[in-house]
């Protein structure tokens, strides 16, 4: 039976164009294989959807994203639209499609491949070897809680002020994400709050607890922000899959990423619910931004788009022997010392954003062939 998928792409702004023409050439090169369909589709999002149509999100887009199977998304942003007004700023593209397609789970893997491993700005033995799984709760907390606002205050001056808020659903939904994965990883699972000084952290780990009767063979650990700040930097190889909430989250994310030595090699996922039928919706994308310096320049590294592939074919289209096929070929071609400008080290061969397309699409036909 020929599994039929359909992924919606939106390149966005800067040098999302340019890695997902790349990740587009290896998505139909996967399309190709015995088995299994996939149609590709395209639109605007972000400043390239305000050019054309006056809003970085319509509500086409959104309908086409919510029809899709899966969603990969280029980048966002830039310069040339800082000046327009809060609503209309091409980051609302990406957070009204996250909004839009109830995207409560983000998944963020720091995964460091043994031929960038000396790229990491720590030692060699603290990073080599780094597989961590950040979860985290994308919907909620304190950039969505109300009351907030920016008021003047009766004798002068003003006061800015935010309510972070989570009800135990919230919790419960992206902690069953976090076991879930955990399952089918290293079994374990560290739940970050601040409890000792946030109520709304007492109640997540309260819920976390409750959650984890339900998956007793994994193990579960807490730990303080502030602590997990420090662990990673510390002794990052301790965690396997780390679960916390939006703000947090935001911030140990990138954190790890940085552990990797270069954000250009990161992807990501975005998870919704999934309903009776299993089926979810998604958002792919690298966690790099949009790079309007080197945009057009064929120089952007596209590592992190494809990689977002390999995300999706594993999450939403369940093939996982073809993400582990399309993640042992990058590792084959940064194996060989090819590399964009972003992870050059001495002795490496540089290459082009185009250039790494090449390399990845024959290293999967070595390996699958």
């Amino acid at each position: 039976m020929i599994a039929s998928k359909k992924i919606l792409i939106l390149a966005g702004d800067g040098i999302g164009p340019e890695v997902m023409d790349q990740t587009r050439r290896v998505i139909e090169w996967m399309g190709g294989r015995p088995g299994l369909d996939i149609k590709i589709s395209g639109g605007l999002v972000g400043g390239a959807s305000y050019d054309a149509n006056g809003t970085p999100l319509t509500a086409e887009t959104v309908a086409a994203a919510r029809a899709a199977d899966a969603v990969l998304l280029g980048a966002v942003g830039g310069p040339k639209w800082d000046d327009l007004p809060f609503y209309e700023k091409p980051e609302r593209g990406l957070l009204g499609l996250r909004k839009e397609m109830e995207l409560f789970a983000n998944l963020r893997p720091a995964v460091v491949f043994d031929a960038l491993a000396e790229a990491s700005t720590l030692k060699l033995d603290v990073v080599k070897g780094l597989d961590i799984l950040i979860v985290r709760e994308l919907t909620g907390g304190v950039y969505f809680g109300d009351p907030r606002g920016i008021d003047d205050l009766p004798g002068g001056g003003r006061r800015g002020y935010n309510t972070l808020v989570y009800t135990s659903a919230e919790v419960d939904r992206i902690a069953r994400v976090a076991f879930g994965l955990a399952k089918k990883r290293g079994g374990r699972v560290c739940s970050v709050d601040k409890a000792n000084v946030l109520e709304a952290s007492v109640l997540w780990r309260e819920v976390v607890e409750e959650v984890h009767k339900d998956y007793a063979d994994v193990e579960l650990s807490h730990m303080y922000v502030d602590n997990a700040a420090m662990q990673l930097v510390r002794n990052p190889k301790q965690f396997d899959v780390m679960v916390t909430g939006n703000l947090f989250g935001d911030i140990l994310s990138d954190a790890a990423a940085m552990l990797t030595g270069s954000l250009g090699m990161l992807p990501s996922a975005s998870l919704g619910a999934a309903d009776a039928s299993g089926r979810r919706l998604a958002l792919y994308e690298p966690v790099h931004g949009s790079a309007p310096d080197i945009a057009g320049s064929n120089m952007a590294n596209p590592l992190a788009a494809i990689l977002s592939f390999a995300m999706c074919l594993r999450y939403s289209f369940d093939l996982g022997n073809e993400a582990d096929l399309l993640e042992r070929a990058v590792e084959g071609v940064l194996g060989q010392g090819l590399r964009t400008a972003d992870i050059m080290q001495p002795g490496d061969v540089e290459t082009t954003t185009t250039g790494m397309g090449d390399a990845v699409l024959a290293e999967l036909d070595k390996r699958a062939g």
